[in-house]
């Protein structure tokens, strides 16, 4: 028995629409702001005292949720970072990096 078809059978139990095999997953779905429209992140490089960071604005989120963005980043990245005014900086010059795993979050990202 293939597991779409044990779905289906499960979904016609419960009464609930069977999903289908056109939807996206949840991680590549678009994140939205307050307003219902997708959130554009913004990373960019800076210097600030001789010092390059990498400055993430743009979020319309709870600061629960960046903090939790921000460990994820520290442990991941290896560097020490801080949320300022709804802003996630990250010691030294990680755009890149941090590009690509917002993309895969689901954000839109501008760099």
């Amino acid at each position: 028995m293939s597991s779409s078809k044990s779905l289906q059978d499960l979904a016609a139990l419960l009464g609930t629409p069977a999903p289908s095999s056109s939807e996206q997953p949840a991680s590549t779905k678009k994140r939205l702001g307050y307003d219902g429209k997708p959130m554009l992140v913004k990373v960019r490089k800076e210097t600030r005292r001789g010092k390059t960071i990498t400055s993430i604005t743009g979020f319309q989120s709870h600061p629960k949720d960046l903090h939790t963005m921000l460990s994820t980043f520290k442990s991941k990245f290896g560097t020490g970072g801080s949320v300022l005014d709804n802003a996630i900086e990250i010691q030294g010059d990680h755009t890149t990096k941090v590009i690509e795993f917002l993309k895969a979050e689901g954000y839109s990202v501008k760099g």
